[in-house]
């Protein structure tokens, strides 16, 4: 009973944002849209235990128009912060600028902590899919973690790609090791064989349909064996992001670990491997054994990773 109150408590307070975010006529950053966006962060991390799929079709209709603005909403606040730390002589010392800095950080963290569980090899080669004219993600695992690794940013706006491209260009290392492409990655397709870890960004596919698309075609044609890593939300953070269901929705990838943070950091994280040739239909992982596991400190692994682990399936 205090559950379905709390739900509808949340649900009414999402759905009032919506109402006043929907009538906004500009979604740049300023303080009254940063303000509303601050507020439904706050709300849609509050723990909850929510299942979008299971409420109604008209408040679900409101849910994929609210992920829709956000995502505009968060296109313009990259695009405004990559202008802003682009201005400077050497933007990769600005990015701290960037007010969900320390989000990236910790996401950035828990992503390469759940990688090198399932990658023995460091990647040679690594592609991120939707990386937009801040790609944080990138930069700070080239930077922190994967020193040699040459990652390949992939997007379908020139002019992010340009911003990007500037925010390294200065910069003797990563200048040579992060390449921007503008194209669709649905019209990419052997050239996926060339990467051993794809990164998919939340925003890449905005419903459903769409995102099952992209993942039905990195199925296709990455590297038999090579790892997927995707960004999800659970609970009431599926407000904000669209939800990939580890169960029904990686078809062609075998399942490895699941994380639902209970801290700031927003998006879940799936990691999954392409199956390799010849390999059987992989059974539905039971990714609830990871839904209950702390967010943790970005800074300390502790055990946390034997948790994280979905036990390999006969």
């Amino acid at each position: 009973m205090e559950a379905n109150y709390q739900q509808e408590v949340i649900l009414g307070k999402v759905c009032e944002i919506y109402d006043k975010i929907s009538k906004l006529g500009d979604l740049n950053p300023s303080n009254h849209v940063n303000n509303l966006f601050t507020q439904l962060v706050t709300i849609c991390t509050t723990p909850c235990q929510l299942d979008v799929t299971q409420l109604s079709q008209q408040v679900r209709e409101t849910i994929s128009n609210l992920i829709k603005l956000c995502g505009k909403a968060e296109g313009l606040l990259e695009n405004h912060y990559s202008t802003l730390i682009g201005s400077h002589d050497t933007p990769l010392s600005h990015m701290k600028l960037f007010p969900y800095y320390s989000n990236y950080l910790k996401l950035s963290h828990l992503e390469f902590t759940l990688l090198t569980t399932h990658c023995t090899q460091v990647p040679t080669q690594l592609a991120f899919v939707g990386s937009g004219p801040l790609p944080l993600t990138s930069i700070m695992l080239a930077t922190h973690y994967l020193r040699h690794t040459c990652f390949h940013n992939y997007d379908m706006d020139p002019l992010a790609n340009a911003k990007a491209h500037g925010l390294v260009s200065s910069d003797p290392d990563l200048s040579k090791r992060m390449l921007f492409h503008t194209s669709d990655i649905l019209s990419v397709s052997n050239g996926l064989k060339d990467y051993n870890v794809v990164f998919l960004a939340a925003l890449v596919g905005m419903d459903r349909k769409e995102k099952a698309k992209v993942i039905n075609h990195l199925a296709k044609f990455m590297a038999p064996g090579a790892i997927l890593v995707l960004r999800s939300a659970h609970g009431a953070r599926a407000f904000l992001y669209p939800v990939v269901d580890p169960c029904s929705d990686l078809k062609g990838f075998e399942v490895l670990s699941v994380f639902h943070p209970t801290d700031e950091v927003i998006n879940s994280v799936i990691v999954a491997r392409k199956h390799s040739v010849n390999q059987g239909v992989y059974g539905p992982v039971l990714a609830s054994k990871c839904s209950g596991v702390e967010g943790f400190n970005p800074f300390s692994h502790g055990n946390i990773i034997e948790e994280l682990t979905v036990e390999d399936q006969a």
